[in-house]
């Protein structure tokens, strides 16, 4: 094509292309702060129970209080995004949780507390779970697995993050300034939603209300669908009862402060941040199969090692290995569910519900077992890992590049 006068116009970068690089940017920021919000709250159970004046048992009931609601919330937004867009969902669920967040730091209680992280996990299930629905609206298969990588590596950095910032800011800002800043960074994001997210597209032809569970029974029916779903949710429990209670287990066996317990959490969650483009584009061009064992397996072998009398050092490093095991694993299972038939965001729902349901499950569980002491209940969660890891070789085999 020539311009006037007879020059060539430079190629110019389709508006497609721009348009999905801009709101893969947006929903890895969104995933990033979410997700820092989420896993700060941890890190800080023994702060939290001082100043509640209450045991670190019942403070951390908060953990499963956000994360049950908010797997079971998804089995709504899912749906509902496929009526009226994910737009709409994922610009309203930001708004409600900010403002949640941020009022969380008026709690006077552990009660109080604890209901406001129910309300905020209902209201924040509608990011990331409808993000990754538009990634699969957006992506065709064969290209999707980067682009999942970059979202679950927001995700994992928010793990990072939230980890880490939350154990050393709260001596400085106080646990209810963490809940403030947190706000005003979800809320800035939900403020650039209204620029980059794409037009709402509801489905064409969308289900009654009532058909929506058969529709949940159908995923389930199918063999891929499954195994898919039900590792997810043991996967889920796996590593969140190991990740919920490492802050007391720093404290418990090394006696660290807050700040000490920061910088030992500050390598989970890196690998994934840096990594997780780089394993979804392994798992495009090799497939999956051999990618989600080996994830199970480390997370395994991290778990028996943090059961042992390891230095410091050591458990620093199984820490970060442990993040790495779960972003070869979690991201890859987003990537088979975005492929089932049927609509993305019942698929996507459904898969939000499994993992989150199994993220609160695993919490109490790792407690229930923690009455023995944390070399048993890391020995028994690591070994559990190790049995989940050799089923997948079987269950997983088949998902391999067509």
């Amino acid at each position: 094509m020539s311009a006037p006068g007879g020059l060539t116009s430079p190629p110019a970068v389709p508006a497609a292309g721009r348009r999905r690089r801009a709101f893969l940017a947006l929903v890895t920021a969104a995933a990033f702060v979410t997700f820092a919000q989420a896993f700060m709250v941890a890190p800080i159970l023994p702060q939290l129970a001082g100043t509640f004046g209450t045991g670190v048992e019942t403070v951390g009931l908060a953990v499963p209080a956000y994360l049950i609601p908010y797997g079971l919330m998804t089995l709504f937004w899912g749906p509902l995004s496929d009526r009226i867009g994910r737009r709409p969902v994922i610009l309203g669920s930001l708004v409600v949780f900010a403002a949640l967040t941020a009022v969380t730091a008026l709690a006077p209680s552990a009660a109080a507390f604890i209901w406001l992280r129910v309300a905020t996990g209902i209201a924040a299930s509608g990011v990331v779970p409808i993000s990754l629905a538009l990634i699969g609206d957006e992506f065709a298969f064969a290209e999707r697995g980067r682009a999942l990588g970059w979202l679950f590596g927001g995700m994992a950095g928010g793990i990072a993050v939230g980890s880490t910032a939350g154990a050393l800011a709260e001596p400085a800002v106080g646990w209810g300034g963490l809940f403030v800043l947190s706000g005003a960074g979800i809320l800035a994001m939900a403020a650039l939603a209204v620029a980059l997210l794409p037009a709402a597209r509801p489905a064409a032809d969308v289900s009654p209300w009532a058909a929506v569970a058969a529709a949940y029974w159908r995923l389930l029916a199918t063999r891929r669908g499954a195994r898919t779903y039900g590792y997810v949710l043991l996967n889920a429990i796996l590593h969140s009862g190991i990740y919920t209670w490492l802050g007391v287990y720093l404290v418990h066996r090394f006696r660290l402060g807050p700040v000490g317990v920061g910088l030992a959490l500050l390598g989970y969650g890196v690998p994934g941040f840096l990594c997780g483009p780089v394993i979804g584009r392994l798992a495009d061009r090799f497939g999956r199969a051999a990618i989600i064992p080996a994830g199970v397996l480390l997370a395994a072998l991290c778990s028996l090692v943090l059961a042992t009398d390891a230095p410091l050092p050591a458990v620093v490093a199984a820490i970060a290995v442990l993040s790495l095991g779960y972003d070869m694993t979690q991201p890859l299972f987003g990537g088979i569910v975005t492929d089932l038939p049927g609509r993305t965001g019942v698929a996507v729902g459904l898969l939000a519900f499994s993992l989150f349901l199994g993220f609160g499950t695993g919490s109490l569980v790792f407690q229930a077992v923690l009455a023995a002491g944390f070399p048993f209940a890391l020995t028994v969660f690591g070994g559990a890992a190790m049995l989940a890891a050799a089923a997948a070789v079987p269950l997983f085999r088949g998902e391999r590049p067509q």
